[in-house]
């Protein structure tokens, strides 16, 4: 009996050691790979080319300039492919590395730097925002604008603004008026010597549209966020993000700035005024620019990034492992399932039928009846013409790329989305 016990605790101990062992290996295996084919993962090789026969015919007769598409399923590539032109005039081909800007794509990787800080007890969410940036102490509501000379009639908020209404976009804040472009308030980039922290103290003394929580109102919330999680961790955003989550999860191509060994990679924005029109270099400088010129000291947390489509599958598949991803923890589980639970109550997503998070729409029954996909995926897009979708129920992410803006394209997001469920098995 005596020698029974010692070689029990050291059964135990071999057990939980191999346990570990095992464990910090499948950690650090947490890496994209092909799968051997599609139908080892669940998906038709055959309607997969359906998404090749649209890509193509799409940028072969200009519908669009260029497209990159990333579909992993169970972790592992079923189909990462590019079509049409990062520069029509030259006829450079767009290549899977190329750099796109993906704009409010941004505000998800800002909405998980921030409650990083907030599983590390830097805040609570139901905090008055203007704990930590006094100017937004005692907001004000809008009644009326003056058109004349943008000034408006207010009233004193029901209550202040907290974060966790700039996480789920129920601030108020919007995304410019009268008032905005009189205060100068950059929409989604600037070229100017200005940081977040002064426009968002500036966007502070602004009036809100409606009262705290009482709609939903898609606007300059994250950009306000990005500013928080500088003050909260006392690092510029572009820092935070590089050493916090960029350089932890590989994704080396992803900047506000493109440094310039880079430059070249970065598609040509282009836009189009209608369906039929042709396809036009953008003639916005500071949208067609802004990664790599101008005074490069702004960090939009909610628009400011360019990257690969690579890149931010691997911040997806982080969120859909449960916060890891390339052999690093960046989120608990638990942060993840609070971020994607509806924050909005009986408020949609404009017409969608979906609710939004902390940083997310979540489609909803309602919205699933809409559009093929599954009750509970989330994701979201950026202004010009990036998409991305997490979906736990199918272990599937799905990214669509390219740059145009004006862009009256076809749906060409929700018609990608529905290629990729069609061919599911």
């Amino acid at each position: 009996m005596k020698l029974i016990k010692p070689l029990l605790f050291t059964l135990l101990f071999i057990s939980v050691w191999i346990f570990d062992g095992l464990y910090a290996q499948q950690l650090k295996l947490q890496k994209f790979s092909y799968a051997t084919t599609p139908d080892a993962v669940g998906f038709s090789a055959l309607r997969l080319a359906r998404i090749d026969s649209l890509l193509t015919k799409y940028t072969y007769n200009s519908t669009m300039p260029n497209a990159v598409t990333f579909i992993a399923k169970n972790g592992k590539i079923v189909h990462f492919k590019s079509y049409g032109y990062s520069n029509i005039e030259s006829k450079t081909l767009v290549k899977n590395n190329s750099i796109f800007r993906i704009a409010s794509q941004t505000k998800a990787i800002t909405s998980v730097a921030l409650m990083m800080l907030y599983e590390e007890g830097k805040f609570l969410l139901d905090d008055p925002v203007s704990s930590y940036i006094p100017e937004f102490k005692n907001p004000q509501v809008i009644v009326a604008i003056n058109d004349k000379d943008s000034s408006a009639s207010t009233r004193p908020a029901k209550r202040e603004i907290t974060v966790r209404d700039l996480l789920s976009h129920t601030s108020g804040i919007p995304y410019g008026n009268k008032m905005y472009a009189k205060a100068k308030i950059p929409g989604v980039n600037s070229l100017e010597n200005e940081t977040i922290g002064s426009v968002v103290k500036r966007l502070a003394k602004l009036p809100i549209s409606h009262d705290p929580g009482e709609a939903y109102t898609y606007g300059l919330n994250t950009d306000v966020l990005g500013y928080l999680v500088e003050v909260l961790s006392g690092m510029t955003l572009d820092k935070y993000f590089k050493t916090k989550i960029f350089e932890p999860l590989g994704m080396a191509d992803t900047y506000f700035y493109l440094p310039p060994n880079k430059k070249s990679r970065l598609v040509n924005l282009y836009g189009k005024d209608s369906l039929n029109a042709p396809l036009v270099l953008s003639n916005n400088i500071s949208n067609q620019t802004y990664p790599y010129s101008g005074a490069k000291v702004y960090f939009s947390g909610g628009a400011g990034l360019v990257g690969p489509i690579e890149d931010y599958a691997k911040f997806c598949q982080m969120l859909l492992n449960g916060g890891t991803f390339n052999g690093n923890h960046i989120l608990s589980r638990k942060t993840i399932e609070l971020m994607t639970t509806n924050q909005i109550g009986d408020k949609e997503v404009w017409d969608s039928g979906n609710k939004f998070g902390l940083g997310f729409e979540i489609t909803t029954e309602k919205g699933n009846a809409k559009q093929m996909g599954s009750v509970g995926a989330y994701g979201w897009g950026g202004m010009y013409s990036t998409d991305y979708k997490i979906d736990p129920k199918e272990n599937l992410i799905f990214l669509i790329y390219t740059n145009a803006n004006p862009f009256p394209n076809p749906d060409i997001n929700k018609r990608f989305r529905g290629l990729v469920y069609q061919a599911l098995k």
